[in-house]
């Protein structure tokens, strides 16, 4: 019978909520140091994340604040959501602290690199996103606009713009890890993932629909990264699996005790 370790087996309820509620402390608090660390810097942070589309508007052109007060709430926004991204390490580093006692030695092997790796993979996506996805959609925009109509943006619905397609980016990238979760714990096989494959491309271009806006640009180079991404963890997925086999047919005639000759008369 498997037994919880022993750092968690007498651990009163009391004391878990307690444990939570200071790790949630540390989160909030890591988050408003660097809001404020940041916030001096707000003008600065949203001309960098509005470059991509000022580098495609007409000469003259600019972006515009309807808002009476979104001059000031677009940068704190924006400085917050900044602020939130990249305290994500010290975040899951306190998820970790919280659940690493009830694990078992080989989970914990297993999770680290999970948790290094999801951290990665998320601003890899958000990098994507920024370096290789605004360009060449604002520039299809740009190419587009009707004759006669001047290409001004509001800065408060480009934030909402860009930041929904950072998120869908960011969490898009995390299908290795997954992909690697689900073949791991055994919820699903390699074999049935490689069957499911046309149906997983489709889905990735129906998420790409749902999360990015209604043009087929950025759809598709959503949908494209997420379904290479799938292929990745299916691949690591299948490494792992195959390693744990070897292992287990390794150690199997070692683990196997015959039974003792009972004796005849």
């Amino acid at each position: 019978m498997n037994r919880l370790p022993a750092s968690t087996q007498e651990m009163p309820l009391v004391s878990h909520l307690t444990e939570l509620r200071t790790r949630l402390l540390r989160i909030v608090g890591a988050v408003l140091l660097l809001f404020a660390g940041l916030f001096y810097f707000s003008q600065d942070i949203y001309a960098l994340v509005a470059a991509p589309l000022r580098a495609y508007l007409p000469a003259g052109a600019t972006m515009i604040a309807t808002g009476v007060a979104s001059p000031f709430l677009t940068p704190f926004k924006l400085t917050l959501m900044v602020a939130l991204f990249l305290s994500m390490p010290i975040i899951l580093h306190q998820i970790w602290g919280f659940i690493a006692p009830g694990l078992y030695k080989h989970e914990k092997r297993i999770a680290v690199p999970l948790l290094v790796s999801s951290i990665l993979l998320f601003y890899g996506g958000m990098a994507f996103a920024y370096f290789v996805v605004f360009p060449i959609m604002f520039g299809f925009f740009a190419s587009v606009t009707p004759e006669g109509v001047e290409m001004m943006t509001d800065i408060g619905q480009y934030l909402d713009f860009v930041l929904t397609l950072f998120f869908a980016f960011g969490v898009a990238f995390e299908i290795p890890v997954a992909t690697f979760l689900l073949i791991w714990v055994g919820i699903v096989d390699v074999a049935t993932l490689r069957k499911s494959r046309p149906y997983v491309i489709v889905g990735c271009f129906a998420v790409g629909m749902v999360l990015t806006p209604p043009d087929v640009f950025s759809q598709t180079l959503l949908a494209v990264p997420m379904w290479l991404l799938f292929e990745t963890g299916v691949f690591f997925g299948g490494l792992v699996k195959k390693c744990d086999t070897e292992q287990c047919e390794a150690a199997e005639p070692e683990s196997e005790v015959q039974p003792p000759t009972p004796p005849y008369p």
